[in-house]
């Protein structure tokens, strides 16, 4: 997941500067997305069978999400070396996860 603070946001536009194509050159990305700010979300819950819906993020913290890329990885070495080339790194955050086993439709 690639994180940043609202600061990020000005990176919004600038693109993976190579790293998209190298990736996709290695045959390691699996899909991915950028997110819209967490200002546009629609956070979901039900309790009590009861529908809530908020309008902008659910917690509010300083970094957010702003995009996904799903690697297939060898191993976490192997993931932390793409993660540490991707541009975000350099001024956000990159949080590797692995997928859960048995997921249908997990890669």
């Amino acid at each position: 997941m690639i994180c940043g603070d609202e600061s990020a946001a000005a990176h919004a536009d600038d693109g993976c500067g190579g790293w998209s194509e190298e990736m996709a050159a290695r045959g390691v990305v699996a899909g991915g997305a950028g997110l819209r700010p967490p200002s546009e979300a629609t956070t979901v819950r039900v309790r009590n069978d009861e529908l809530m819906l908020t309008d902008g993020p659910f917690a509010e913290t300083k970094e957010q999400i702003g995009g996904f890329v799903l690697i297939d990885c060898a191993d976490l070495d192997e993931a932390i070396e793409i993660a540490a080339k991707h541009p975000a790194a350099g001024y956000g955050t990159i949080e590797i996860r692995p997928v859960l086993d048995g997921v249908p439709g997990a890669v």
